[in-house]
C-alpha cells in the first residue's frame, strides 16, 4: 500500500482551461509540467505530509535504530569478554526515548522504501517540498519511453502508430490546434527525450483543451461525446461509463416521444371518457360516505371531477401499449449497449482482457443479517408518512377555513409527496454511510471485491428507500381499508387510507413525479454543482488573503500544486447509482407516469455535461483503470428490466381501472358501452350501521339528512341475504386481474426474449474482422512454419553434424505474426503487438 496521501495522475489533472492559458501565456509555449531540467515530463504526482524540521523534532531515523543495535552489540561483546561495561546510557532507556517517534519514522521508512521500489522499475523521481503549500510535499514521477514500452508489452496493449481524433462539428478548432502543434514541435525536436514521441509531450494539453471545449460545455449538448478521447485521457473504466450514459440517453429519445404521444392521447380523449363524464355530471346526485371518522362528513361524488379527469390522462388504454413498448425498449437498450460495448472492446483492445471474479456469497450472508433492520427503518418512515396523511386529513376536515376544507386532497397529496422526497434524500446519505460501514466490517481482500460488495448494499438500501412510498401507493393503499361500519384501524383510532374514486393511480403519478424530479434537480444536479462551490467559498473565507492576494498566490503555484486544491475523485459508483435509480423509475412504474422518459432525457442531457465539467475542472484527474464492461451494473439493469414487466403488469391490473372497465364493458354493460360503469363500482351503506362513535359529527353538512351513502367496492346490496359481503363481481374481476398478470408477463417476456435472440451481441462487421484476423494469423503461422522447415532442411543438408536450433515457442510465433498485422480502427492505425517493444516509430 502506498504511504502517500493522494495521487494526481499526469500533469494536467482536471484544471480549467482559462487558468491554464493565463499561467502559460507569460512564459510562452511549454511542453507541459516538467522536472527541473525542463526536459523530462511529469507523468504522475504523489502528495504527502512534510515532516517537521530536524531542529524541532528529535532525529530518530532508521539510522538511529541502527546505532541502538550497535550499542547493544557492543554491550554484549563487552560482557562476553569479561570487561567492564562502558558508562553510557542504557540501550533500553535510549530505545524507550525513541519510541514516541517510532510511528513517524515508520511512515518515513515505508515512504523511502516505496520510492526505492519505483526507481527499481525504471521510474525517475524528483521531490518538491517548497513552502508554497505548508505541510505538503510533492513527488514528481517521470516514466521513460522504454519503461512505457516494456509495460505496454507486458499488458499486451496495441500501440497506435497514428493518432487522429476528430470531434464532430468542431473540426475547425481541432485543425487549428493540430496546425499549431505541428509548427511548435518542429524546432523542439533536439530537446525531446530519445525514443519518446514528440506529440506525447503535448498530448495531455491537447486532450484537456479539446475535452474542455468540445465536451465539458453546456453549449455543445447536441454533439456526440468524444468517447475515444475520454478513454485516452481518463482510462477505459470512465470511458465506458460515459459511453453507456450516452447510449442510455440516446435510447431515451424514442421512449420520450412515445410517452408524450400517450400523454397527448389522454389529453385528447378526456372529454370523451364516459366514466369521467358521469362523475362530473351534476345530475347524478350520488352521496358518498365519509372519508374519515367523526370529523369528515358526507360529500358529493361530483366534487371528485377534477381528479377523475386528471386520472384519465395516465389511466387510459394507451398506457397498456406503452407498458409493452417500454418492456421491449428495455430489452433493445440492453442489446444495443452490448453491441456498443463489444465494438469498444475491439477498438480499445479489451477483447482479451480478463478481470478477476468476485464471489459474493459471504457478502450476501453478512448483509442478510443487517438487511431486515435497514428495511424496517424504511418501512417505519413510510408508515410515519401514512400517519401524517391520516392526521392532516382529519385536521383539515375539522378546520373552519373554507379554503383549507376545499383543497384537502391536493394539500394532503402534495405535502406528503414533498415529505417523502425530503426523507428519501436524507436517508440516501445515511444508507450510503451504513453500506460503507458494513462493507468495511467484512474486510474484502481486493478493491474490486470491496467495490462490488459496496455497490450491492448501497443499491438495495437506496432502492428500497426510493421506491417504498411508491410501492405502498401502487399496491397497498386502499387494499386493506375495510368498509363503512367495519373499517380497519391501526394504532388505536387511525383508520387506513382510502383511494379516491378514480383510484390511487393519480396519487402514484404525483409521488413518482415529485420523487423523480426532486432527486434529479436537488440530489443529482444541485448538490453536484452547489457543494463544490460552497466548499470553495468556505476555503476562501478561512483564508487570510483577499481576492487580489489569492489571485497573485495562484499565479505562483505550479500545475500540480493547483490540482492539489481540487476535490478528490470518489469513484463512479455515485454516478452509476443515480442513473440506475432513474432507470428504475423510468421502467418499473411507467404505466402510471408516461412522461418519465421525457424527464429522464432532459435530465441526462444536462447530466452528461455536468459530469464532464466535474471531471475536467472540479476534481483531481482519476487514476486510469482498465475495464471491458460496466461490471455489476449491467446485471442490476438486466434485473430491473425483468422486474419491470411484472411490476407494470400488476400496476395495470390492480392499480388502474383498466381491468374493471373491460369486465364491465364485455360482461355487465347492457349495450356494450361504458355507460353505468360508475354506478356499477359503487356499493350501498345504511348510515344506521355505523359503529358507535364513528358517525359524522355534522350529518346535515349537505343540507339534508342522509340515510344511505355509497362507497367504492364490489359488495352485496342491502336487500340481499348477505349484505356487505363481497359480491360475485368482485371475484370475477379478481380472476380477470390475475389472468391478465399471467398473460401480460409471459407474452411480454416472450417478446423480449425474441428480441434478445434476434439481435446478435457482436456487430457483424466486428465479427467478420475478428474472423479475418484469425484466418490471417493461421495463414501467416503456416507460412512461417513452412519457411522454417525449409530452412531446417537446408541447414541439415549443409551441416549434418551440427545440432538443431531450439524451435520457437507458440507464443513467439504468435507475437511475430501479430506484429505484422496492420488494422485500421476508427481513425487510428494499430499494430496488434510489439516485439521488440521499442521498434515502433510514431508518425504523429
Amino acid at each position: 500500500m502506498s504511504p502517500f496521501k493522494t495521487t494526481i495522475p499526469l500533469s494536467l489533472s482536471s484544471q480549467p482551461l482559462n487558468s491554464l492559458k493565463s499561467d502559460e501565456a507569460a512564459s510562452g509555449p511549454k511542453q507541459g509540467p516538467t522536472f527541473q531540467d525542463g526536459q523530462r515530463r511529469v507523468d504522475y504526482v504523489l502528495t504527502y505530509h512534510v515532516q517537521k524540521p530536524q531542529s524541532v523534532r528529535r532525529k530518530t531515523s532508521r539510522f538511529a535504530d541502527y546505532r541502538i543495535l550497535r550499542s547493544l552489540r557492543r554491550s554484549l561483546s563487552t560482557m562476553r569478554s569479561g570487561g567492564t561495561p562502558p558508562s553510557k546510557e542504557d540501550p533500553e532507556i535510549a530505545a524507550h526515548k525513541h519510541r514516541l517517534d517510532y510511528h513517524e519514522d515508520d511512515k518515513r521508512f515505508r515512504q523511502t522504501e516505496f520510492e526505492d521500489n519505483l526507481r527499481e522499475v525504471g521510474l525517475e523521481l524528483e521531490k518538491d517540498e517548497g513552502n508554497k503549500i505548508p505541510g505538503i510535499g510533492f513527488l514528481k514521477i517521470h516514466a521513460p519511453w522504454n519503461v512505457l514500452c516494456r509495460e505496454a508489452e507486458f499488458m499486451k496493449l496495441k500501440m497506435p502508430t497514428k493518432k487522429v481524433y476528430e470531434v464532430k462539428q468542431g473540426s475547425n478548432v481541432v485543425e487549428r490546434i493540430n496546425l499549431f502543434i505541428h509548427k511548435v514541435t518542429a524546432p523542439l525536436h533536439p530537446k525531446v527525450e530519445p525514443n519518446r514521441p514528440q506529440n506525447m509531450l503535448f498530448y495531455p494539453l491537447l486532450s484537456h483543451q479539446i475535452l474542455y471545449e468540445e465536451w465539458a460545455s453546456y453549449s455543445v449538448f447536441y454533439k456526440y461525446q468524444p468517447i475515444g478521447l475520454i478513454r485516452k485521457y481518463f482510462g477505459e473504466k470512465i470511458g465506458l461509463y460515459f459511453a453507456w450514459l450516452g447510449v442510455y440517453t440516446q435510447m431515451l429519445i424514442p421512449a420520450a416521444i412515445v410517452g408524450v404521444i400517450v400523454f397527448l392521447y389522454g389529453c385528447a380523449t378526456v372529454d370523451n371518457d364516459i366514466p369521467s363524464m358521469e362523475i362530473c355530471d351534476p345530475r347524478n346526485n350520488i352521496t358518498m360516505c365519509p372519508l374519515c371518522d367523526r370529523a369528515c362528513s358526507y360529500w358529493k361524488l361530483k366534487t371528485a371531477c377534477g381528479t377523475a379527469r386528471a386520472s384519465h390522462l395516465f389511466d387510459n388504454p394507451a398506457t397498456v401499449f406503452f407498458s409493452i413498448f417500454m418492456a421491449l425498449w428495455a430489452t433493445m437498450f440492453m442489446e444495443h449497449w452490448k453491441r456498443r460495448q463489444m465494438r469498444l472492446n475491439y477498438i480499445w483492445d479489451l477483447t482479451g482482457f480478463e478481470e478477476e471474479e468476485v464471489s459474493l456469497s459471504h457478502e450476501v450472508k453478512g448483509f442478510l443479517l443487517s438487511f431486515p433492520l435497514q428495511i424496517g427503518v424504511t418501512f417505519a418512515v413510510v408508515f410515519g408518512v401514512i400517519l401524517y396523511r391520516i392526521s392532516i386529513r382529519a385536521a383539515l376536515h375539522m378546520s373552519s377555513n373554507p379554503t383549507a376544507r376545499s383543497n384537502i386532497r391536493a394539500t394532503v397529496k402534495g405535502t406528503a409527496a414533498v415529505i417523502n422526497l425530503v426523507i428519501i434524500i436524507i436517508m440516501d446519505e445515511v444508507y450510503g454511510a451504513v453500506a460503507r460501514w458494513l462493507t468495511l466490517l467484512e474486510v474484502p481482500k481486493t478493491d474490486k471485491s470491496f467495490e462490488e460488495r459496496l455497490i450491492i448494499k448501497t443499491f438495495v438500501l437506496k432502492f428500497a428507500n426510493a421506491f417504498s412510498p411508491i410501492v405502498y401507493l401502487a399496491f397497498f393503499r386502499g387494499r386493506m381499508v375495510g368498509r363503512p361500519g367495519d373499517y380497519v384501524y391501526v394504532i388505536g383510532s387511525y383508520r387506513m387510507e382510502e383511494c379516491a374514486h378514480a383510484g390511487c393511480l393519480m396519487e402514484l403519478c404525483i409521488q413518482l413525479c415529485i420523487t423523480m424530479l426532486g432527486k434529479q434537480l436537488i440530489q443529482n444536479n444541485l448538490f453536484e454543482i452547489g457543494i463544490p462551490k460552497i466548499k470553495k467559498l468556505i476555503r476562501r473565507r478561512k483564508s487570510d488573503m483577499d481576492s487580489q492576494q489569492q489571485e497573485d498566490y495562484n499565479m505562483t503555484l505550479e500545475r500540480h500544486e493547483k490540482d492539489h486544491f481540487l476535490g478528490p475523485f470518489v469513484g463512479l459508483s455515485p454516478e452509476y447509482m443515480e442513473m440506475i435509480i432513474q432507470f428504475g423509475m423510468v421502467t418499473l412504474f411507467v404505466a402510471s407516469f408516461p412522461l418519465a422518459p421525457l424527464f429522464a432525457l432532459l435530465n441526462n442531457i444536462i447530466e452528461i455535461r455536468l459530469d464532464a465539467k466535474k471531471f475536467v475542472t472540479e476534481v483531481r484527474r482519476p487514476i486510469a483503470a482498465r475495464a471491458k464492461d460496466i461490471g455489476i451494473w449491467y446485471n442490476l439493469l438486466r434485473g430491473l428490466s425483468k422486474v419491470a414487466v411484472i411490476v407494470n403488469a400488476f400496476v395495470i391490473s390492480f392499480t388502474s381501472d383498466f381491468i374493471p372497465r373491460l369486465v364491465y364493458q364485455y360482461m355487465y354493460s347492457p349495450d356494450g358501452s361504458m355507460h353505468g360503469f360508475v354506478n356499477h363500482t359503487l356499493s350501498y351503506f345504511n348510515v344506521s350501521d355505523f359503529q358507535p362513535g364513528t358517525a359524522p359529527v355534522q350529518p346535515m353538512h349537505l343540507g339534508y339528512e342522509v340515510q344511505i351513502c355509497r362507497y367504492k367496492d364490489y359488495r352485496e346490496t342491502l336487500w340481499s341475504n348477505t349484505p356487505y359481503d363481497l359480491s360475485k363481481e368482485f371475484w370475477a374481476i379478481l380472476a380477470c386481474r390475475l389472468a391478465f398478470v399471467i398473460v401480460f408477463q409471459n407474452v411480454v417476456m416472450l417478446m423480449s426474449d425474441f428480441v434478445d435472440w434476434l439481435i446478435p451481441d457482436i456487430p457483424k462487421d466486428i465479427s467478420l474482422q475478428i474472423h479475418k484476423e484469425k484466418i490471417l494469423m493461421v495463414e501467416l503461422f503456416m507460412k512461417e512454419e513452412e519457411g522454417k522447415k525449409l530452412l531446417r532442411d537446408n541447414h541439415t543438408n549443409q551441416s549434418p553434424f551440427q545440432p538443431r536450433s531450439r524451435p520457437a515457442s507458440i507464443d513467439d510465433h504468435i507475437t511475430r505474426i501479430r506484429s505484422s498485422i496492420f488494422i485500421g480502427k476508427q481513425h487510428q492505425t494499430h499494430h496488434l503487438s510489439l516485439s521488440p517493444p521499442c521498434e515502433v516509430h510514431h508518425n504523429g
